[in-house]
């Protein structure tokens, strides 16, 4: 039942269920191992691999992590392009392009009906914007989650699941009302830690295990420092910033 409910909300949010399921799952199982980056994540380079990387490469890296284009043009691509085709989801079976190409349909076939509810202007000027807002939104929230100055990365043997889940993730901390917009998601240490737990219970493991509420903890202020946080500096053990790197 949860999975089906799972599907139809995929529909409504362009996101095919199955095909995000298990890039999640794989999100979870190596966030902050630096040998297992690609799949579920912000792509963040070493320090060591962009100055390797081509007077080219350097361009597109910076980019990429352009605020413009990672919470702007990045999440239309995701939403509308992106999770239309999941390529490199075939290594374990067929079913995330199974998923996608059905919630495709689904999408399709609403998108339709609703254009010729109303016209195809109002509905673009309505639902375009909503999808472009709230893809802004959930990548700004997921950037923030993983993206700040204390993270942790590392490589195996060091590397080690408990420690990276809750380390490796922040504690959001926000204001009530957005607490619940946003399901609790800023709990993000708890989250990754025991990914079962209930979003709606999470305030209940803060509020029993005090401790952990300042594991990984940034403000609304502090989350607005993370966008120049693009480069993992293996010996300091932290994010920095292209300028930091440039002077290291």
């Amino acid at each position: 039942m949860d999975d089906w409910t799972g599907r139809v909300l995929g529909i409504l949010t362009l996101t095919p269920y199955d095909y995000w399921r298990r890039a999640h799952n794989e999100h979870h199982a190596s966030a902050g191992n630096l040998d297992e980056r690609g799949v579920g994540d912000i792509t963040t380079l070493t320090v060591s691999e962009y100055r390797n990387l081509t007077p080219r490469g350097q361009l597109g890296y910076r980019l990429y992590q352009n605020p413009f284009v990672m919470f702007g043009i990045g999440p239309a691509f995701l939403f509308l392009l992106k999770q239309r085709l999941p390529f490199g989801m075939m290594r374990s079976g067929a079913l995330p392009w199974v998923s996608t190409m059905a919630t495709n349909v689904a999408v399709t076939v609403l998108t339709a009906l609703l254009i010729w509810s109303v016209g195809i202007i109002p509905f673009l000027l309505i639902h375009l914007p909503i999808v472009l807002i709230a893809g802004s939104a959930g990548v700004w929230l997921f950037y923030v989650q993983h993206q700040f100055e204390d993270t942790h990365w590392s490589r195996p043997p060091v590397w080690a699941f408990p420690y990276a889940a809750m380390h490796g993730a922040s504690h959001y901390d926000l204001p009530r009302p957005l607490r619940w917009v946003s399901g609790n998601i800023g709990m993000h240490h708890i989250h990754h830690l025991s990914s079962r737990v209930p979003f709606y219970r999470l305030p209940e493991v803060l509020r029993d295990h005090p401790e952990l509420a300042d594991v990984g903890r940034i403000s609304i202020r502090d989350s607005l420092a993370c966008v120049k946080l693009v480069l993992w500096d293996e010996k300091r053990q932290r994010l920095i910033s292209f300028r930091e790197a440039k002077m290291a």
